[in-house]
């Protein structure tokens, strides 16, 4: 058996992929995975995977947000880009696209020929086009992600591009008025104003959507219909990370 652990900004995704090549996940808490099953051991971050219920794999193999200052013991490291082109060409069985994703707290866009990785851009230094944006977003209009990822009709213009000063924009937006379902809407294509720019830099005929903002359906009609190309989900597109880490190991 084969661990890939994927260490996110926001959750620790876990693969585990057997000798027929079958796959079973487990996700955590990143702060709580941390602070309950992790401890530093001469600068080595130590987790007891059987305690976690994940067995004893024969290799583990990591990469994700922090992996500069994370070292798991007894881990092969890898660095976070190759983890997520190897699991979206298993996924998917394509070879060449623009692999767009969007977890946590960061945004990336590669460009994928023959099953390699050319060129990307990324952007982890603001929040406003990934899943913390999206999280708090929805907050301000009361509503869950699950109701926030329907709605892409008729959307409210929002033209902050802050994380933060999004906040105070749409508030504003609710007080004129506007109904939640345009309001959820403008949020959801802000997201798609900020990675435009990646998205034709690098853009080829398919899209692969992957992390956990992939689960957002609206936007995935916006990437459809704005970049004119067809936007492909893999079936586990938060746990992408982890899988690429599996295959990177077998």
């Amino acid at each position: 058996m084969i661990c890939g652990i994927d260490l996110g900004s926001r959750s620790v995704k876990v693969a585990l992929m057997a000798p027929d090549g079958s796959l079973t996940f487990h996700k955590f808490d990143t702060v709580s995975f941390y602070r309950q099953h992790g401890r530093m051991v001469e600068g080595q971050l130590q987790v007891d995977l059987a305690a976690l219920g994940l067995g004893i794999p024969e290799k583990v193999v990591a990469t994700g947000y922090g992996r500069q200052t994370i070292n798991l013991k007894g881990a092969e490291v890898i660095p976070e880009l190759k983890a997520h082109v190897l699991g979206a060409v298993h996924q998917t069985g394509l070879t060449d696209f623009t692999l767009l994703d969007l977890g946590g707290q960061d945004s990336k866009v590669v460009l994928v020929s023959r099953g390699k990785m050319v060129d990307f851009q990324t952007n982890d230094k603001c929040a406003a086009s990934t899943g913390r944006y999206l999280e708090n977003m929805a907050a301000v209009l009361d509503i869950d992600l699950a109701e926030l990822s329907r709605h892409y009709r008729n959307p409210v213009d929002l033209s902050s591009t802050c994380a933060i000063f999004g906040e105070t924009e749409l508030i504003g937006k609710v007080v004129e008025g506007h109904p939640v379902a345009n309001l959820a809407a403008g949020v959801n294509y802000t997201i798609f104003k900020r990675i435009k720019p990646m998205l034709h830099k690098l853009l080829t005929d398919t899209i692969v959507f992957t992390g956990g903002v992939a689960h957002n359906q609206a936007l995935v009609k916006i990437l459809e219909q704005e970049m004119q190309v067809p936007v492909v989900v893999p079936e586990y597109p938060q746990y992408n990370g982890a899988i690429g880490c599996c295959v990177a190991g077998s």
